[in-house]
């Protein structure tokens, strides 16, 4: 027999076998396919590794089955933020590659074969985590996944009381806690505190889970700044640094010039914004937002969808800003140049470069500010 090609079919009629036993004859032949699974399951991606490790503990060879689970388990990250997941977990052409629909199919793997209430509660985060930044890509993998959430391990619509806010030295009072209606299902409340009620002792917050399920949450402080004032933000999931520089042709070809009290910008210049873009996950729905100096006018004033190095994004250019919207950013470290023209002397707020998920907003990272002279030309 060559290689098991394992169809999802396989695994939907062991649903029936009590009801609806096999022929002596198909019997026979699901005993080939088994000790088939048995031999090759090694062979096989990680999602029909789970199928498979279902299909033989609903068929008796649960020490197989678990073998399966204690491997897929070595080859786990376990992260104390992102849970319990796989490198090769990815979204890719084929039906087997839905990272959603996986993970799914993992959760309800671990909770029948490995039976560990941890696993699974750590495979549920991943597969949280990952809706916060994320949608879910289709009906399928949503129906998928909330099935896994509520079918195995805690019970993810339980809304006790089992989460502690401290703001400062204080914990948040009943009052103002008694007055917010939490919304059914998800426990979703929001608070918000009046410029008088705020001190300098509640930039510390503390959030304490005594319970069993996952939560998030973020802490907003919204307050108003020079532009040119404002420093890097080099935590966090994003990051986003700026530079400019003189673009001038040499004879040697064009050079870039950092821009120094030493080589100040005139009149007529070319000035070339490098944006540097830091992610540590796979985000989407992502809006990049470069403010630039009074005194510069950028040359590319066309809106419209762009290519950059295997990144796709819509560029708009505005009266202020250049603005950059990303439907995936995948995790790693990107680099976006673009042109402007200095076309006014004068000493300007050069803004800064920030750049923040538009459906979780606690995802957000700036550039530092400063401030850019425009001479006139010689």
């Amino acid at each position: 027999m060559s290689k098991l090609n394992l169809d999802p079919s396989a695994f939907r009629r062991i649903f029936f076998n009590a009801n609806y036993p096999l022929p002596d004859q198909l019997q026979e032949i699901t005993k080939l396919y088994i000790e088939k699974c048995k031999e090759d399951w090694l062979t096989h991606s990680l999602y029909n590794k789970a199928l498979i490790a279902l299909v033989l503990q609903r068929n008796g060879e649960k020490n197989t089955a678990k073998q399966i689970t204690d491997a897929l388990t070595e080859q786990a990250v376990i992260k104390e933020e992102n849970g319990m997941y796989w490198k090769s977990n990815k979204n890719g052409w084929y039906w087997y590659q839905s990272a959603i629909e996986c993970q799914a199919l993992l959760i309800e793997t671990f909770s029948e074969v490995d039976g560990d209430l941890n696993k699974v509660n750590q495979l549920k985060q991943w597969l949280l985590k990952k809706k916060q930044t994320n949608k879910w890509p289709s009906t399928k993998a949503t129906t998928e996944a909330i099935y896994a959430l509520l079918m195995h391990g805690n019970n993810s619509l339980a809304l006790d009381e089992n989460t502690q806010i401290t703001i400062g030295d204080k914990k948040i009072s009943n009052d103002k806690l008694e007055k917010v209606q939490k919304e059914a299902g998800t426990g979703y409340f929001k608070l918000n505190w009046k410029k008088e009620e705020i001190d300098s002792s509640m930039a510390k917050v503390k959030v304490s889970n005594q319970g069993k399920i996952t939560g998030f949450g973020g802490v907003y402080w919204q307050y108003f700044e020079d532009l040119d004032k404002i420093s890097d933000s080099d935590q966090g999931e994003l990051q986003v640094q700026k530079s400019m520089y003189i673009k001038k042709t040499t004879d040697e070809g064009e050079v870039l010039e950092p821009i120094t009290a030493e080589t100040p910008v005139k009149v007529g210049d070319l000035i070339n914004v490098r944006l540097v873009i830091e992610t540590k996950n796979d985000l989407e729905f992502i809006h990049l937002k470069d403010l630039r100096a009074a005194g510069m006018e950028p040359l590319d004033v066309l809106s419209g969808y762009k290519w950059q190095d295997d990144l796709g994004y819509y560029q708009s250019t505005k009266d202020v800003a250049s603005h950059f919207f990303f439907e995936l950013l995948p995790k790693g470290r990107y680099v976006f140049e673009y042109e402007l023209r200095a076309n006014n002397k004068g000493n300007f707020s050069n803004g800064n470069a920030s750049i923040q998920s538009m459906y979780a907003p606690e995802f957000t990272g700036h550039s530092k500010g400063n401030r850019i002279s425009i001479h006139e030309s010689e």
